[in-house]
């Protein structure tokens, strides 16, 4: 018996478009500004200022150099112009050099340029390719915000301590949800909640009287308390859910064989809720790491290093690409902490790839 033929469906194939139309668009949406935070962490500081911007970073440089008014004309070949446009007309070639450096991505030393001036000695026009140092933003972000590295350390400890706090504090008050009764539990559970509804901002500022009587003003133990406050509520919420998915009968069965209730939590019900543990704490990071706005409030002369790069896109340096490369920077240890905690967060979802 011949089979029989599929009719086209004109509705079916228009909503699969639409379904894709709206899945690109929403992944476009999504990686468009991550594409272009990366890019212009390459570029260099004269590309940066460009419009419209460079998709993507040049790994060479073409220079022209000739005679001027003022010593040495100095030319950088504009792509986009298709022509060289002249960048600086001095004699002191440690300017040129330091210029080539900074404004243009291409380390130059004197020795160098001298090479291509006595080349102009027997011709009137010099052409030279340097390579562009990608790099250079990174390691110059370091070098001009000084208190970047120490800064970056400092975050470190914050997160650390506020995950500690959180999943200690957090984790025992969900225990105590999941497996105990007492009157007024579901509303305690909610209340909870509360200090989340409020702007960190509006927590920060009274935060500051306290934290200067008690001595953790611009202090890492201080930032870390100051976090922890929300993260413990999101912290209950979760492991208390995860708890209660953990049957009382492997607690009471390990009881029975002469386990203690401490042995039987860390044996037994500590290592199933690892999964929760770890999405707990990564909130708890996240959430640390990236905060801005009570950082600048609760830090005067020991910042944290979202505080660092913010300064340096509005400070005295002012410059997108390098605030760019700290940016990228800042991701990297999350990132790291993601990557990491992977597979407990994969147990959570039911084996879910992440």
């Amino acid at each position: 018996m011949a089979s029989k033929k599929k009719r086209f469906n004109p509705y079916k194939l228009a909503n699969k478009a639409l379904l894709y139309i709206i899945i690109t668009s929403v992944a476009f949406t999504i990686l468009l500004p991550v594409f272009f935070l990366v890019s212009l962490s390459f570029l260099t500081t004269r590309d940066s200022y460009k419009f419209p911007l460079p998709l993507l970073p040049s790994l060479t440089s073409d220079y022209k150099l000739e005679y001027g008014e003022r010593g040495y004309l100095l030319s950088i070949f504009d792509k986009a112009e298709e022509d060289y446009a002249t960048v600086m007309d001095t004699e002191d070639l440690e300017k040129m050099s330091i210029y080539m450096e900074a404004r243009l991505g291409t380390p130059t030393t004197i020795e160098e340029i001298e090479e291509q001036i006595a080349r102009l000695e027997t011709r009137n026009i010099v052409y030279f390719t340097k390579k562009i140092d990608l790099l250079h933003n990174f390691k110059a972000f370091f070098l001009i915000t000084n208190d970047a590295f120490p800064a970056l350390v400092r975050s470190l400890q914050i997160c650390v301590l506020t995950i500690l706090i959180s999943l200690s504090i957090g984790g025992m008050a969900g225990y105590a949800f999941a497996r105990y009764s007492f009157a007024g539990r579901d509303a305690l559970k909610f209340s909870v909640l509360f200090v989340r509804m409020f702007p960190g901002i509006a927590i920060a500022l009274p935060m500051v009287v306290i934290l200067i009587r008690i001595g953790f003003y611009d202090n890492p133990i201080g930032l870390a308390l100051v976090y922890s406050i929300g993260s413990i509520a999101l912290t209950v919420w979760i492991t208390a859910s995860i708890f209660m998915g953990i049957p009382v009968t492997l607690e009471e069965a390990a009881q029975v064989f002469g386990a203690t209730k401490m042995q039987t939590f860390i044996r037994i019900t500590f290592p199933l809720a690892l999964p929760g543990l770890a999405a707990a704490a990564m909130y708890a990071f996240l959430g640390a790491w990236n905060e801005t706005v009570a950082a600048i409030v609760l830090t005067q002369f020991n910042p944290t290093f979202s505080v660092v790069v913010y300064q340096s896109l509005v400070g005295a340096v002012g410059q997108v690409n390098l605030a760019a490369a700290g940016g990228i920077v800042m991701a990297v240890p999350t990132v790291i902490f993601t990557f990491i905690i992977r597979r407990y967060i994969n147990q959570m979802w039911g084996g879910m790839s992440v």
